[in-house]
């Protein structure tokens, strides 16, 4: 009976090792499956991050860029000024239509680049722009008068105030026109426009430079010539030459050049007659 009592105590003394062993093998491998799971679940939460963090562009390939291209002038259409030249019906042509043509104002800001600073008055730092200066001066009608079968003068004058008088001159010849833009402007310092010795400032605005000395292009003749009759064209409704002292030539890109007014034809005006003066013929005492 011992014996057997013994090897029961020896069975269950093993099978409680076997036991523990078993307890302890499954907690290990529990263990060893818990890392796994966690080493995973890292791994996938660091995978699934790195993809959902904006990566960089691929590097493009660079490419030369071309040299820009020199622009090509705008075309030189103007022969339609000619429609309002004098005809016979028109003898001073008709100034008044021509301003209101849908092509003038283009035009005008096509050939008159160069900035102005005698008309008006600067709004945020900026002058008006020369083409709506030079309209600006032409809106009461005037004359458009063509010479030589040639040129071309345009004239009038701003609304509710004559004086400030506007001369648009176009030489047609060729396939690049000359077209300049002359305007007075009265010297507010001085005496009112209604005394004869009111004095003004004669603005001139080619489209190409223009020169009295040096190589530069000098003053066309006909130029010359135009801006003369112009200016000794008396004020309408006054009789009154404008007494022209100043004459400023500026260049496309708006360099400014003092010039004698008589070098663009301008004379002084004629001297006005004072109230002592007439003609009638001295009366002899009667005896």
């Amino acid at each position: 009976m011992r014996s057997i009592r013994n090897k029961m105590k020896q069975n269950k003394r093993l099978i409680g090792a076997c036991l523990r062993k078993s307890v302890l093998c499954l907690e290990f491998r529990l263990s060893d499956m818990s890392r796994l799971l966690q080493l995973a679940t890292t791994l996938l939460l660091t995978t699934t991050l790195a993809h959902a963090q904006p990566q960089p562009a691929a590097p493009q390939p660079q490419t030369q860029s071309k040299p820009n291209k020199k622009q090509r002038p705008l075309p030189e259409n103007v022969e339609w000024l000619w429609q309002y030249t004098p005809d016979a019906t028109n003898k001073d042509g008709r100034e008044n239509d021509l301003v209101q043509d849908l092509r003038f104002m283009p035009f005008l800001e096509q050939y008159l680049t160069a900035p102005q600073t005698f008309w008006g008055f600067p709004i945020a730092g900026r002058y008006r722009s020369l083409p709506n200066t030079a309209l600006d001066h032409l809106t009461v009608p005037g004359k458009v008068l063509a010479d030589d079968n040639r040129y071309i003068s345009i004239s009038g004058c701003t609304v509710h105030f004559c004086p400030a008088r506007g001369l648009l001159w176009v030489d047609l010849n060729g396939s690049h026109h000359l077209v300049v833009f002359a305007a007075l402007d009265w010297i507010k310092e001085g005496r009112p426009t209604s005394d004869p010795a009111a004095e003004y400032t004669l603005w001139l605005f080619p489209n190409d430079p223009l020169s009295i000395t040096g190589n530069v292009l000098h003053p066309p003749p006909a130029l010359i010539k135009d801006i003369a009759r112009w200016t000794a064209e008396p004020l309408a409704g006054s009789g009154v030459v404008q007494n022209i002292t100043h004459a400023i030539l500026v260049d496309p890109d708006g360099t400014p050049h003092e010039v004698a007014p008589s070098a663009f034809g301008v004379q002084p005006p004629p001297t006005p007659k004072s109230d002592t003066d007439n003609n009638a013929p001295v009366l002899k005492p009667r005896n």
